[in-house]
């Protein structure tokens, strides 16, 4: 069937685009990726899908697709009202204006999507931007357990974060039928949340709202605001829902508070800001010794430690770590991220593989939508063996986020398993985008470093191992080994010998 565009007609069959009649010539990659836009019939395309469509099997330049689509734009022309028809999604890929469509939404999701945009921070002193980021992502957070709404990840709302765009624009990108935007005062002890609820569609705003009180009335502010969405977007959505989304809170503003920057910490992705985010959690372990969130979050600076091959903190880190982890899922309450935070360190440092296994398989089925679930999942099955299976998993938190750097696990562990395979190319192309989305992450350099050696660029290997170590100067390979789950041995053993290759410290 011909898709018709204004003036223009595109023929799949053909690959023939024509204009009133008139036929426009065009390349065969051109008509491939017209063809890939037009059959998403307006939702966005990410850029690694239309690169493996229009050169398949090829590692080109992500440069390459920038220029094909410059030049589809330009053999187009403008719509009627002047704008390209092809539109760019920051930091995802491209889309294409259908005529008389509605905001896209995600394929084959028939309940209604929400997008919480990053809250403006009005207290006048940037270093306070973790606690607006953090009042948001904890809003999102409860409103994923409803299972009548479909939520669109922090990942791919946080790339507005300073941009000031028109709603429906953003909503469109997105994909969102409703966006939550607002903004964060803090002024000593006081605090100030205005939260408005917007139509995508039409820009126009459903509610708004302004609380004012004290630091300690922040969570009954966020289950106001989720409460309040719920309500308007879904009706039908119960009461025990939005309780469940209770659950958990610490109990203390300044535990919170604590929490809110260990997490930004952990987000750095440094042995350093690793360290300062141990150092705050143990203080907040010390008000809130039985809290999920908090252990989750420990348990997860202390395992990424080990797995890196970081100079540990404590002799007992490792125990540490496992005894964490066995807490935290005894109060996790049905919290699918706290499970995979402790599911993964049963495996990595802790080697109860049957375990760390069952908690995962149960995180999965308590959300089997959470980005960073999923790729936990990919990760572990990984190291247990199961690589078709950890394959499936990075896919889907591909499919359902942006390439940024919430998924850096999923990209890396994409390159790990090519490794593995013996397709370094495809490994160092994975491998490269990860990079592209997030430099801190030691694993990823482990795989430029490999990949490159076993090709036999040595020079290049070691320019990559003087990159890591810029970073990362104390990381040790016997350390990073040791660390390392031995179930599988032969999923790391092409890692360490290329990195042996490249001189890597022992």
């Amino acid at each position: 069937m011909s898709h018709a565009l204004g003036s223009l007609l595109f023929d799949p069959a053909q690959r023939t685009l024509t204009r009133d009649g008139t036929v426009i010539e065009l390349g065969q990659r051109a008509a491939d990726l017209l063809l890939a836009l037009l059959e998403a019939k307006g939702a966005p395309v990410p850029k690694a899908e239309l690169l493996d469509r229009v050169w398949p099997g090829s590692v080109v330049e992500e440069g390459n697709l920038t220029v094909q689509i410059a030049n589809l734009r330009k053999l187009m022309g403008p719509d009627a009202n002047g704008r390209d028809w092809i539109i760019t999604v920051p930091r995802l890929g491209y889309r294409m204006i259908v005529p008389d469509s509605p905001a896209p939404r995600p394929v084959g999701n028939a309940r209604p999507v929400v997008a919480a945009l990053p809250f403006e921070n009005l207290s006048g002193d940037p270093d306070s931007d973790y606690f607006a980021d953090g009042v948001v992502a904890d809003i999102l957070t409860a409103l994923t357990r409803f299972g009548k709404l479909a939520v669109v990840s922090r990942a791919s709302s946080f790339v507005y974060k300073g941009r000031s765009t028109d709603s429906r624009t953003v909503a469109a990108e997105l994909g969102a039928g409703y966006l939550l935007e607002g903004s964060v005062r803090r002024a000593g002890a006081r605090l100030r949340i205005t939260a408005q609820l917007v139509e995508g569609a039409t820009g126009v705003s459903l509610w708004t709202e302004r609380f004012d009180g004290d630091l300690e009335e922040v969570f009954d502010f966020q289950d106001h605001i989720t409460e309040r969405v719920a309500t308007i977007v879904a009706p039908a959505i119960e009461a025990t829902e939005l309780a469940q989304s209770r659950q958990s809170r610490p109990e203390s503003i300044l535990t919170y508070d604590i929490l809110l920057r260990a997490k930004a910490f952990i987000d750095d992705e440094t042995e350093q800001g690793n360290w300062a985010a141990h150092n705050l959690l143990e203080k907040a372990l010390q008000q809130e010794p039985h809290n999920p969130l908090i252990l989750g979050q420990m348990v997860w600076a202390l395992e990424h430690r080990c797995a890196m091959g970081w100079p540990l903190i404590h002799p007992d880190d490792v125990q540490r770590c496992v005894d964490y982890a066995r807490r935290g899922i005894q109060y996790a309450a049905g919290d699918a991220r706290v499970m995979a935070q402790c599911a993964i360190a049963l495996i990595q440092p802790g080697r109860d593989y049957d375990a760390g296994m069952a908690v995962i398989n149960q995180a999965i089925r308590m959300n089997p939508n959470d980005l960073y679930v999923l790729q936990v999942s990919g990760v572990m099955n990984l190291h247990c063996g199961d690589l078709d299976t950890a394959l499936q998993f990075f896919d889907r938190a591909l499919r359902l986020a942006p390439p940024d750097s919430s998924i850096r696990f999923a990209m890396t562990g994409i390159a790990h398993l090519h490794i593995v395979r013996g397709d370094y190319h495809r490994a160092l192309d994975y491998a490269g985008r990860s990079l592209a989305l997030n430099d801190s992450f030691d694993a990823t350099y482990w795989m430029l470093i490999a990949g490159h050696a076993h090709l036999g660029q040595i020079d290049k290997a070691r320019e990559w191992l003087r990159a890591l170590l810029a970073i990362a100067p104390d990381v040790r390979l016997s350390r990073i080994v040791k660390a390392q789950p031995a179930l599988f041995a032969e999923r790391f053993t092409p890692i360490v010998d290329g990195l042996r290759l490249a001189g890597f410290p022992e």
